[in-house]
């Protein structure tokens, strides 16, 4: 089957004998331009315009398809002279847009952005860069409730200033020496896996300065002394010796 095709683009008078209508999108109500509308009956076939709106020779009796990719085709009957409205249905449920952001921030991001907010402790050195980018989040220390519970005096600022430094330190360590990280190396898991973490949980000076390979090594070694440790503990016979009271 073969079709006429006309652009309207540009609205144009309308014509004894036309229909007038537009396209609408049935869930959203906006607009649908650039339509392919066949008269299914003439052959005729053309696109509305950016507005969505079309005029169509047609008569009663002429059966017109709407054609809009990422729509479902229509299919309407002329039964007057009426104007025309019609609703596409989208294929697929349309989402509304949804703007996705980082939320976790490293330790010197958020060690930079706590030493913002609390720069009067921090006095003119409070944007000074004093610590080296490290290997970065972790759990960090309520500063609000820290900072509630101290004086704004220079020796309490000075006490404020090591707690968030601290803090930082600590984050650095969790960020690199994390449940899933360590988990992967050594195969532990559970309980096992916490208190390994806990017994070998290494220094701010090894997390800053080992390579990839030493930290691996790192935690490979100690996983050898835990599991050392854990079968000298486990084969300890039970002391079954009941104290007897005197006579």
């Amino acid at each position: 089957m073969s079709f006429r095709s006309i652009a309207q683009d540009k609205p144009s008078p309308k014509r004894d004998g036309q229909l007038e209508g537009v396209v609408y999108d049935k869930d959203t109500r906006d607009r649908v331009a650039r339509t392919n509308i066949i008269n299914n009956t003439t052959g005729e076939s053309f696109y509305n315009n950016l507005k969505g709106e079309f005029k169509i020779d047609a008569k009663p009796g002429d059966q017109l398809i709407f054609i809009k990719q990422d729509y479902l085709p229509d299919t309407l009957l002329v039964k007057d002279k009426e104007n025309l409205v019609v609703s596409l249905q989208r294929s697929a449920i349309p989402l509304k847009e949804v703007t996705i952001h980082d939320s976790l921030a490293t330790p010197l991001q958020r060690f930079q952005a706590t030493r913002k907010s609390f720069s009067k402790a921090y006095g003119s050195n409070a944007y000074s860069d004093i610590l080296s980018t490290a290997p970065a989040g972790g759990a960090g220390l309520s500063i609000d409730a820290l900072w509630n519970s101290l004086s704004r005096s220079g020796r309490n600022a000075q006490h404020l200033q090591g707690i968030i430094q601290s803090d930082y330190q600590q984050n650095v360590i969790d960020y690199r020496f994390n449940r899933t990280y360590v988990g992967n190396i050594t195969k532990l898991k559970g309980q096992d896996l916490t208190n390994f973490m806990v017994r070998y949980r290494p220094g701010y000076y090894t997390v800053t300065t080992a390579t990839e390979y030493e930290f691996i090594t790192y935690i490979r070694n100690n996983l050898r002394r835990y599991l050392h440790n854990k079968r000298i503990y486990s084969q300890q016979p039970l002391n079954t010796n009941k104290i007897q009271s005197p006579d």
